[in-house]
């Protein structure tokens, strides 16, 4: 009956559970060579030398960067850190109509994207480090026969991106240990082969770790309403530039500003493509929403009215100016005859429509 079918659920959950364990716990081993011999793993890189930080982060040490075995598709920039069809293609406002098997190859990358994040999500917890939070995706990305994209992306070092706190994006994983009550936004995308093509999918959730004070819980909370925003606005004939409006509207009810410095963006074969997609209100950006456009929604949320960022001397960091923490959700979205589809949608849930669940992104 009814208590047996619990009971074999809670075993099954069991089961999983230790074979996830075994598997961190393997590839953390397998990659442990990275940090064998760091003397300090809370030691800054020199060129934050005399730097002025706006918030109570610090960087910490970053190990060497790997690479990706040659059986795994490689972007154009994977050697050289330059995305040279991705420069070639800028300035160019059209927006590419998939259709077909590049549907279906994007779907592939938004599913395998997720799968991806989901699994750095449950390694997630206080106490582990952005390093090995990285050595998790890097391996999780692999063995899905993904290559992680944002590795050497103009010459970014790590696999995944991770931002804790007052980091707005961009954050390159590190040493520091996550501590009780930190916010930490990952940033997964993938980039994988379907038929004789390859596409890329991007995702972000912002996650809870510890107990985390209630201003935090709202601002989390309010950053995923802003992409819900943009993402309950997406079917045939939307324009761009009214995305920003929504969101910002939003940000302001909950008294958090909307960063303007960093945009969602169209995605595919490429990385970073056409359409620019501005989350911010009186933006310009051109174009109207097609059946097959793909892109990215990311609203960058800060606490209170400042969205001004600043970037660390790592080149790569963004952080709030008054040091106050931001928050972020990404999806990937396809958009269809009758609205959007969600490329990047947990397993499981709603394809058309974004559901806040506390839970899951809530960590111990």
């Amino acid at each position: 009956g009814g208590g047996d079918d619990k009971k074999a659920k809670a075993k099954a959950k069991a089961k999983d559970k230790k074979e996830f364990e075994a598997w961190c716990k393997d590839v953390l081993e397998k990659s442990a060579y990275l940090v064998e011999g760091v003397k300090d793993p809370l030691a800054m890189g020199p060129e934050f030398r005399n730097y002025d930080f706006t918030g109570t982060l610090r960087p910490a040490f970053v190990t060497p960067q790997v690479t990706v075995p040659p059986h795994i598709p490689k972007p154009d920039y994977a050697d050289t850190s330059v995305p040279v069809s991705e420069q070639a293609a800028r300035g160019k406002q059209v927006v590419d109509v998939h259709t077909g098997d590049e549907e279906e190859g994007m779907r592939l990358a938004g599913r395998l994207g997720r799968e991806v994040l989901d699994v750095a999500a449950r390694f997630l917890r206080v106490g582990v480090t952005g390093d090995e939070i990285d050595r998790v995706v890097h391996a999780a990305a692999l063995e899905r026969n993904c290559y992680p994209s944002p590795l050497n992306y103009y010459k970014f070092p790590k696999s995944v991106c991770v931002s804790p706190n007052e980091v707005i994006c961009h954050g390159i994983p590190d040493m520091r240990p996550v501590a009780d009550g930190d916010i930490i936004n990952l940033d997964v995308t993938v980039y994988v082969q379907y038929k004789d093509k390859y596409y890329h999918g991007d995702l972000n959730e912002t996650f809870l770790c510890g107990q985390c004070d209630e201003e935090s819980v709202k601002l989390v909370k309010c950053a995923f309403d802003c992409l819900k925003a943009g993402c309950d606005m997406i079917k045939p004939g939307t324009m761009y530039r009214d995305l920003g409006g929504a969101i910002t509207h939003v940000a302001a009810a909950h008294n958090c500003s909307v960063v303007k410095g960093y945009c969602g963006h169209g995605i595919g074969t490429l990385f970073h493509t056409a359409p620019n997609v501005p989350h911010y209100k009186k933006n310009k950006a051109v174009g109207i929403m097609r059946p097959g456009h793909t892109f990215t929604i990311e609203p960058m949320i800060n606490l209170g009215a400042r969205w001004e960022d600043t970037s660390w001397p790592d080149n790569w960091t963004a952080v709030t100016r008054d040091g106050k923490r931001s928050a972020q959700f990404e999806h990937t979205f396809l958009v269809t005859e009758t609205g959007v589809e969600i490329l990047t949608a947990r397993q499981g849930r709603p394809r058309t429509e974004m559901v806040w669940d506390l839970d899951y992104i809530k960590r111990p």
